[in-house]
């Protein structure tokens, strides 16, 4: 596709759902706080580093470009989350896959709990679900998302309903249901039939229904009047308020540098002293931003002065976890020989990813990236603040480790 395309679209500047498309193939589907400049950006100049090689191979490759326009940019991030659940576009496969995206999951009792789950948490949960929605690559995003949410529509996570009068009497309230994010099913204060229609309205925000929400809500609240219910039709007048004139300023940030880039890239770092208490570990960079709940540790099988060694017994342990998700950059501390050994582990395992080693000065700063240039030239800034970060994590786990064996 070529930028002369977007003379043809007249793009709002606001929130909204993009699709990239090869004929009636969606190629790709991303979420923008401004469609206009986000899907210009896909045209400029240094797309190959910020981007990265596979999206712009999927510009190259796409034909046509939709669009919908949402009116926040929360319901532009359920709206994305929905799509890609249905379309399961082939560009959008890291996040289709990857077992360590979150899910929404709204679980099938009397009073159904809406919890956040990871991907590889999901064959283990017990509950029956009733309703799940993503995948949402970004836990953070998700995460500010549903503060709003809640707000809007106060939903039961962990509380336990109330089981007697006793309890109904004593007015055991959960801490959220005192703030307001619990609508009161732990009390009594709400019963299933109306929590039921909670559920359902959140099911038709998440999947993205935001015109049929606004008429069940509206529809709700003349019912509720007219039957002369006045504080249940100003719950709902102030949901329905809340809901027209969400204020998602919390997402602005994080939805604008989440989508910048979707290179996962792992570092690595082993510490010891003279081969005793050997420890090794990995960080996590994901688009741009490091992922703390990725990191591992691990304590060295073989206790002696090998950094080569060490490196390569961290890193073959690693790939024994094929529910991790795959990097699409492999950072190691050393140089040559690091790089070199780093490579023969993946070679031997028949995975096909980059390696770059940074070396360091007399001083410990880093002084070279050796590796393929056009991958040092792209991540560059990433590589230098991932590699000090796994230094800073592998001294920190082995500092810590000494001193619960002097214990």
């Amino acid at each position: 596709m070529k930028s002369q395309y977007l003379t043809k679209h007249r793009l709002p500047d606001a929130p909204g759902v993009y699709l990239f498309k090869k004929g009636k193939q969606i190629l790709y589907i991303g979420k923008a706080t401004s469609l206009k400049s986000r899907v210009k950006s896909y045209f400029s100049k240094d797309i190959s580093e910020t981007r990265g090689p596979r999206i712009v191979g999927m510009v190259e490759t796409a034909t046509a470009l939709a669009y919908r326009e949402t009116p926040s940019i929360l319901e532009a991030l359920m709206l994305e989350a929905e799509l890609i659940k249905r379309h399961q576009p082939p560009y959008n496969s890291s996040a289709k896959d990857d077992k360590s995206w979150n899910y929404c999951v709204i679980t099938k009792e009397k009073f159904p709990r809406v919890l956040v789950l990871r991907g590889k948490e999901l064959p283990f949960f017990d509950e029956p679900i009733k309703f799940q929605a993503g995948p949402f690559p970004y836990g953070g995003e998700l995460k500010e998302a549903m503060k709003i949410v809640r707000k809007i529509f106060p939903y039961r996570d962990m509380c336990i309903p109330f089981q007697t009068a006793l309890r109904r009497a004593q007015n055991k309230s959960c801490f959220n249901a005192q703030i307001g994010l619990c609508p009161g099913v732990c009390d009594g204060r709400m019963n299933a039939r109306d929590y039921a229609r909670t559920v359902r309205n959140l099911i038709l925000f998440f999947r993205g229904k935001q015109k049929e929400l606004t008429r069940t809500l509206t529809r709700e609240m003349k019912t509720r009047a007219d039957a002369q219910d006045f504080e249940g039709a100003a719950r709902l007048r102030n949901q329905l308020f809340a809901f027209s004139h969400i204020r998602d300023v919390s997402l602005l940030k994080r939805a604008d540098r989440a989508e910048v880039a979707e290179t996962r890239i792992e570092a690595y770092d082993v510490s010891h002293i003279s081969g005793a208490s050997g420890v090794g570990v990995m960080v996590v960079m994901q688009s741009g931003l490091l992922a703390k709940g990725e990191y591992r540790k691990f304590r060295l099988y073989a206790q002696k002065n090998d950094d080569t060694g060490a490196l390569a017994e961290v890193l073959a342990r690693r790939l024994r976890h094929p529910e991790w998700p795959q990097p699409s950059l492999i950072v190691v501390d050393g140089g040559a020989g690091q790089k070199n050994a780093a490579e023969q582990v993946l070679n031997k395992a028949d995975f096909s990813i980059p390696v770059v080693a940074v070396t360091k000065d007399e001083r410990h700063k880093a002084h070279h990236i050796i590796g393929e240039s056009a991958l040092v030239r792209d991540h560059h800034d990433d590589i230098l603040a991932i590699n000090a970060e796994a230094h800073r994590f592998a001294i920190a786990y082995h500092r810590r480790l000494r001193e619960k064996i002097k214990k």
